[in-house]
């Protein structure tokens, strides 16, 4: 057994590390990983959270910051016994963060590393846990589709899922095969490594492969390059030879290569309760003790950073302050208060800066106290941002200044006018007209070339794809995708490859780029965007990109009483995707579902996202 000290547990904040996000102050560094870092900070409160500050690549993408959100607010309502729940965020910032609660344990990779797998009933334990937590993320409509051990960490009271969801929004960003790697194909399904297929099921052949690597202390389809695993996992049988003969059904079902013959969560539980000799309970003594020691020291928290009271925003009025106001960069008068320093704190000494000329720092007032303020421009969450009203309340510790007496407001004198803008506005007059005398004897073609030439080097237009700085946005390569059948209610999100129709609540009021309904008891079957605009094209019209850029018979919404086979349909969403929707009929009166066969052909980021 090694203990790892805390030390090593809790990195300081490093020079390109903030002190402050989202009114958090940071305390350590947890960890580094694909999407972002991970600090250690606290509620106002004291309790510790774990807060992850997505990278500057990700947050620059607008396809990724809008998928984010959505997940984000997708993972606030997961609320389970075996999750570490998503406590704040902010999906809007300059770099957007989200802070879930802070779980004193190793994660499984961490654990396999230091101490090697897992006995039979940790094992077990960890499975049941695991599977209760995707029985929650499930219910919420989100699918893991990153499932893996560095994503379940060991509690005292069993593992604990995160990170659910959120890499759905990375999937989206053109970063992903560019070099960035958001995590590792090792836990895999076959469906998911060949063609990007997600569903349920494929969290449960994550699962079946964290069952087995927790037992062996080593993956199923073993290591090496991504594209060597991923082959693997697409065409060959996983090495299951180290695998306890007890563990060795369960892990054999979820690893099945057909996503529709896995086991449901519910068959996972009872399967695993069958197979422990011993009744499964959580409990403190689930994991070995050298696993659990190594949660001891993760429990050493540093102390968090301390915090003065915030102050608060007053604006000075002619009743607050005494009307001698000083100048800008000189001290207050004495016997007279800073109007530009919050009532009840003293503003702190400017540091002194040598030279002739230069003012010095302002003098204190009398029984005034300085007080530290540097780096808390945000104040912590939780606390009021506006003053008390009738009163304040310094806090503990702090000294209220004695009452200053102000004297009655009297106005300014006004400055006499100076007559220097009649006389730049005269000139300006003059020389307007100088310049029209000049251009009307340019000839015609001279002033369409300089038009022209003037013009070109303007912002960026739609119909030829943007310009900056006099060239040519190139567009985007077309990508067709072919009989996608969308049944009733459900939606298509363009930036997806490939574009995979998914269940939504209220498709016409969510986000989706394309959604199909079929509302038989009012008699209503249409075609729409919820993100977007959509343009019926006349049958003399072919579908294509500048087409679709021309053309502004905008709706949003077409019945399928307007189409017929071959129809075709621009698409522009306002993430910046275009495309041309070809309908190719609808399910017959005898299929068992209602749905509609499109063809998709997209121009992905071939204009800029819209604003909001």
């Amino acid at each position: 057994m090694t203990n790892t000290p805390s030390a090593n547990l809790f990195k300081p904040l490093g020079e390109g590390d903030p002190a402050v996000v989202g009114g958090y102050r940071l305390a350590a560094v947890l960890g580094t990983g694909g999407m972002g870092k991970v600090y250690l900070s606290y509620t106002p409160g004291g309790r510790p959270i774990a807060l992850k500050v997505i990278r500057p690549e990700f947050s620059e993408d607008p396809e990724f910051r809008r998928r984010f959100k959505q997940e984000v607010h997708s993972a606030q309502r997961v609320q389970g016994l075996y999750t570490a729940p998503v406590i704040d965020s902010d999906t809007d910032g300059a770099q957007p963060w989200l802070a879930t609660a802070y779980v004193p344990g190793p994660s499984l990779s961490h654990a396999v590393a230091q101490h090697g797998g897992l006995p039979l009933r940790s094992v077990l334990l960890l499975t049941v846990g695991v599977a209760e937590a995707l029985h929650v993320i499930h219910g919420a409509g989100i699918v893991h589709r990153d499932l893996k051990p560095a994503n379940v960490l060991l509690a005292s009271d069993g593992p604990r899922v995160i990170d659910f969801g959120i890499a759905r929004a990375a999937d989206t960003t053109a970063l992903t095969g560019t070099g960035v790697s958001v995590g590792t194909p090792t836990f895999m399904a076959p469906e998911q490594a060949a063609a990007g297929t997600v569903s349920p099921a494929t969290d449960i052949f994550a699962l079946g492969q964290i069952a087995a690597f927790a037992a062996i202390g080593a993956p199923a389809y073993g290591e090496g390059s991504s594209h060597a695993v991923l082959y693997r996992i697409v065409h060959e049988d996983p090495d299951l030879s180290r695998v306890p003969p007890e563990l060795l059904p369960l892990v054999t079902r979820c690893l099945t290569r057909d996503p529709e013959q896995r086991p449901s969560l519910t068959e996972i539980i009872e399967l695993c309760h069958e197979l422990s000799p011993d009744a499964l309970r959580q409990g403190e003594d689930w994991l070995p003790q050298a696993v659990a020691g190594s949660i001891t020291e993760r429990l050493r928290l540093p102390e968090p950073a301390k915090t003065p009271p915030p102050q608060p925003a007053v604006t000075p009025t002619p009743t607050q302050f005494s009307p001698h106001n000083p100048a800008p960069g000189q001290p207050p008068a004495p016997g007279t208060v800073n109007p530009y320093a919050p009532t009840g704190f003293a503003t702190p000494a400017a540091p002194a800066q040598g030279g002739p000329g230069v003012p010095g720092p302002p003098p204190q007032l009398p029984g005034h106290q300085s007080y530290p303020t540097q780096g808390y421009q945000t104040p912590p969450p939780g606390y009021p941002t506006r003053p008390m009203q009738g009163h304040h309340t310094p806090a503990p510790g702090y000294h209220t200044p004695p009452p200053v007496i102000h004297a009655p407001y009297v106005p300014p004198a006004q400055p006499k006018p100076k007559r220097t803008g009649l006389i730049v506005a005269g000139a300006i007059v003059g020389t307007l007209v100088i310049l029209g005398v000049i251009g009307s004897l340019v000839p015609d073609g001279d002033k369409d070339n300089k038009s022209g030439s003037q013009g070109s080097q303007g912002g960026s237009g739609s119909g030829d794809g943007g310009t900056s700085g006099g060239e040519k946005r190139a567009d985007p390569k077309p990508v067709s995708y072919k009989g996608i059948d969308m049944t009733s209610r459900y939606e298509i999100m363009l930036a997806d490859s490939p574009p995979r129709p998914v269940e939504g609540d209220d498709v016409a009021y969510g986000d989706a780029d394309l959604y199909y309904v079929n509302y038989e008891s009012l008699g209503e079957s249409s075609i729409g965007t919820a993100n977007g605009k959509l343009v019926l094209l006349n049958n003399s019209q072919k579908g294509s990109l500048e087409t679709c850029r021309t053309e502004t018979r905008y709706t949003e919404k077409i019945g399928l009483d307007q189409v017929s086979n071959g129809s075709q349909m621009c698409l522009l969403s306002d993430a910046g995707h275009v495309a041309v929707v070809t309908y190719r009929g609808k399910s017959g009166a005898d299929d068992a579902s209602t749905y509609i066969t499109i063809d998709l052909t997209i121009w992905r980021n071939a204009e800029e996202p819209k604003d909001g």
